[in-house]
């Protein structure tokens, strides 16, 4: 009886054993292994977000679709690298032959493992551009990401809206404003086919399928209404009092702060106003810090500079629910005025971003001291 009893407890070790052994191997399978080499099919290159093992995930607006890219860029920097171009849309332009002013740039991030710039962009302008990939080292040597024979996944939004060019603003152009990877999901924020329009959806990486979004529902001080309508325009994940959030910014512009645990598929969620930066713009990138002991969040957007959130408190902030007179509230914030024409912002590290900046003239890359 002893003999068997030993004997059943020696093969429940043996399993426990190989149970182990696949949850490790699982848990060490590279991000990378999912992703088929081939053509990846991009449409157009909008929002990008890292995941790991260097995966970049593009939003394709237009193709109603993300895009998970293996940038083969694994190798960490010998040193804290420092990025500066100077005339970065003439750099592209030369290496894809065009003017300068037939490059557009859409969005801009840094590889947290090899410390080098993504951007994407467009060869020409309108419906015919081509999608591009941009790397930029920290030598400021450009090169184009290939696509032709990439690993590469795809997964298709179900609920994407349809295109209407004859709308103010096409809806499909904005399916994809703004992305994060959280948790071993990609949360991807903008615009959907539902009444509520404004969506957050959360895919599981790797891709299989894309569940609809939930949609959401915001109290616009500026506008004295609540809206479901007008799209994330960026936002990041964030955690206060041991909850995780989203902390998302609108045009005109509130700043929301939405509980992950309620962004389920097909829920209609009230995300909550903490702060109202002021009418007349857009904002466009965030980058939330630490420095000297306190919690801050940067906020770049087309007219007020970059603004420098006071986030030590946000649970402390009353929900704003009825007009603003003042047109700013909630949320402290500083406005950095040594920062001008900034048209992305990417965080490099714990201490520096990278910005992309430039009016009319040379658009150029350079390393700042987070402030």
């Amino acid at each position: 009886m002893n003999r068997q009893v030993k004997l059943i407890s020696v093969a429940a070790g043996l399993c426990l054993a190989v149970a182990l052994a696949f949850t490790l191997a699982a848990a060490n399978t590279s991000a990378t292994a999912s992703l088929t080499p081939g053509r990846a099919q991009l449409t157009s290159a909008g929002a990008l977000a890292f995941g790991p093992d260097g995966v970049l995930f593009v939003g394709d607006s237009v193709g109603g679709q993300v895009v998970a890219l293996d940038t083969n860029d694994h190798t960490a920097p010998s040193s804290d690298p420092k990025i500066n171009v100077q005339g970065i849309d003439s750099k592209i332009a030369a290496v894809v032959g065009v003017a300068p002013d037939q490059v557009v740039i859409n969005d801009m991030k840094v590889n947290p493992i090899s410390k080098n710039l993504y951007l994407s962009a467009s060869r020409g302008k309108g419906p015919d551009a081509m999608p591009l990939i941009v790397r930029v080292n920290a030598a400021g040597d450009v090169s184009l990401l290939s696509l032709d024979n990439i690993p590469h996944s795809s997964v298709s939004l179900s609920d994407a809206p349809k295109p209407d060019t004859s709308a103010r603003q096409n809806p499909r152009m904005m399916t994809i404003t703004d992305m994060n990877y959280v948790n071993g999901n990609l949360m991807v924020a903008g615009l959907s086919n539902e009444e509520w329009s404004s969506a957050l959806r959360s895919i599981p990486f790797p891709f299989k399928t894309a569940e609809e979004g939930a949609t959401l529902q915001i109290w616009h001080a500026s506008h004295g209404r609540y809206e479901t309508q007008s799209p994330v325009r960026t936002f990041v994940p964030y955690t206060i009092e041991g909850q995780q959030y989203v902390l998302a910014a609108y045009t005109c512009t509130p700043l929301v702060k939405i509980p992950v645990s309620d962004l389920k598929p097909g829920a209609k969620v009230k995300g909550v106003t903490i702060a109202d930066l002021g009418s007349g713009n857009q904002p466009l990138d965030m980058v939330p810090y630490k420095k000297n002991g306190h919690d801050y969040i940067l906020v770049a957007n087309t007219s007020l500079g970059v603004l420098k959130l006071k986030a030590d408190s946000l649970e402390s902030y009353k929900p704003i629910d009825s007009p603003t007179v003042t047109d700013v509230a909630g949320v402290p914030y500083d406005s950095l005025s040594n920062l001008q024409n900034v048209r992305q912002l990417a965080q490099l590290d714990n201490s520096n971003a990278v910005i992309l900046a430039g009016r009319s003239g040379p658009l150029n890359i350079q390393t700042i001291a987070l402030p």
